[in-house]
């Protein structure tokens, strides 16, 4: 923990390289800090700032910019921002008139908040997983494989290939599914490895037993699998990361669905700030905002440059990803 003055020293030197992106002076800190102490206090905290890993100096002439530390010190202690009412007013009658359907709504929350951050947005959508089951199908393809079928309240389907330890008879397939139907009774996907070891407990006979174990654990496996993954707003990046190599670094993430689920951390629990070396990619300046929505594994995001603008960023995420839940709620 440092001084409420060395705090203050940093979040104006933060504030300002946000603002221009070049190194800051001691007299620009001075300016904006308002602390009513001297020039020389503000070099020395500086230099103190410097020496805790905080701040870096360039060049020996050159002032001071922050270093992933220093960012992420910012982040943790800094005030919320406010967005101006024109940008609620927008998130608001987004949420209010937005009549699609799922995939388009999803795709245009992500072009709304490329717009109000001005950086390359991603919505994780919320898959099949916290979907109600309508029903479940098990088509036999062979003696010891079926086709898992599972159809939602909404309408999605999925299809998986399951394979079994010993053949089925179309009998066990077919009571295997009118329980797996009852058991699913107005829950999600997402609940496939619990119905799985409610059934164990159910008495069954081994051979619905070893269907229906199967067929959960197929229908978990797409809970994942079947999260759309949209983008918007990456026409900015060559605005943001003038370095071209940057630029193509991250479009190969993008590219990459494994590498989307990381940087958004679905791990992570409300609203999640990385940054820099956080994100265990090599040589890009780069940070993520992301926060879930709903109950289940959706996720909202936007990707920039460290100097990134965290105050009004992670206010627009929060409150995009607020309005996408309550219109996603039943």
């Amino acid at each position: 923990m440092i001084s409420e003055r060395k705090a203050a020293i940093l979040e104006a030197l933060i504030d300002a390289h946000i603002r221009t992106g070049e190194p800051v002076s001691s007299r620009a800190v001075l300016e904006a800090a308002e602390l009513g102490v001297s020039a020389a206090t503000v070099r020395n905290e500086l230099v103190a700032l410097e020496r805790e890993g905080l701040v870096a100096q360039p060049h020996t002439s050159a002032g001071r910019v922050p270093t992933d530390a220093g960012y992420r010190y910012y982040v943790d202690h800094v005030s919320a921002g406010r967005l101006r009412n024109t940008m609620h007013q927008k998130i608001d009658g987004f949420f209010t008139t937005v009549q699609r359907e799922l995939s388009s709504m999803l795709q245009d929350t992500t072009n709304l908040l490329a717009e109000l951050t001005s950086y390359p947005a991603v919505v994780l959508g919320p898959g099949l997983g916290s979907d109600p089951v309508h029903a479940v199908h098990l088509v036999p393809l062979g003696p010891k494989s079926m086709l898992v079928i599972v159809i939602s309240d909404s309408g999605r389907v999925t299809k998986e290939l399951a394979q079994l330890r010993d053949p089925a008879s179309p009998q066990d397939l077919q009571d295997a599914e009118t329980t797996l139907t009852q058991l699913f009774a107005g829950k999600p996907a997402a609940a496939a490895e619990s119905i799985a070891s409610e059934a164990a407990s159910a008495g069954l006979e081994a051979a619905q037993l070893a269907i229906l174990t199967a067929a959960a654990k197929v229908t978990a496996k797409a809970t994942i699998e079947t999260q759309d993954l949209y983008l918007g707003g990456t026409s900015q990046l060559t605005s943001l990361w003038e370095d071209l190599s940057k630029v193509h670094r991250i479009l190969e993430l993008l590219e990459q669905r494994a590498s989307v689920d990381a940087l958004l951390d679905r791990g992570g629990m409300g609203t999640v700030v990385r940054i820099g070396s956080e994100l265990s990619v090599e040589e890009v300046d780069l940070a993520v905002v992301s926060t879930g929505y709903g109950d289940g594994p959706g996720r909202v995001g936007v990707l920039g440059p460290m100097r990134m603008d965290y105050r009004k960023t992670i206010k627009v995420v929060e409150e995009v990803g607020e309005g996408l839940a309550d219109n996603l709620s039943p």
